[in-house]
């Protein structure tokens, strides 16, 4: 009987080692999964972040001419940022300053505005929809003086 009893524990022990082995697999892979998906945003961050100056001069460009060439080319540019699961930050008149995806410049005072209100945005934000900002928008906010 005690050697059955010795082979039994060791048994018991082998299969705890073995759960738990295979507990320790799952996590690291759970962790990799969720670095990879980190550095994914990351990059891309860091690849539209140079991309972004080169479309609000498109933006800026179409104010100024009546070119469907440029809409086109914005449309495509915005249509690839969808794609990316990139979303437009632009605060109208009116909302309220948010710091985790506004950035003021500028301050001034607006009737019908009241504190923390922005009066317009300056220059369009950008963030992946789970909510990690590429660049914040820049506003100019309301301020009573």
């Amino acid at each position: 009987m005690p050697k059955k009893d010795t082979k039994n524990r060791e048994a018991e022990q082998l299969k705890e080692q073995l759960v738990r082995a295979l507990a320790d697999y799952d996590n690291f892979r759970k962790r990799t999964e969720r670095e990879r998906e980190d550095l994914k945003f990351v990059v891309t961050a860091r690849v539209l972040s140079r991309f972004l100056p080169i479309l609000d001069m498109l933006y800026e460009a179409q104010k100024h001419l009546n070119d469907s060439g440029i809409a086109l080319t914005i449309k495509e540019f915005e249509d690839t940022l969808r794609d990316e699961e990139v979303e437009v930050i632009s605060p109208g008149e009116g909302e309220n300053f948010n710091e985790q995806l506004h950035e003021a410049i500028d301050t001034g005072n607006k009737e019908g505005l009241k504190d923390g209100q922005i009066i317009n945005c300056v220059l369009r934000g950008w963030k992946f929809k789970e909510g990690l900002v590429i660049r914040h928008a820049k506003v100019k906010v309301a301020k009573q003086s």
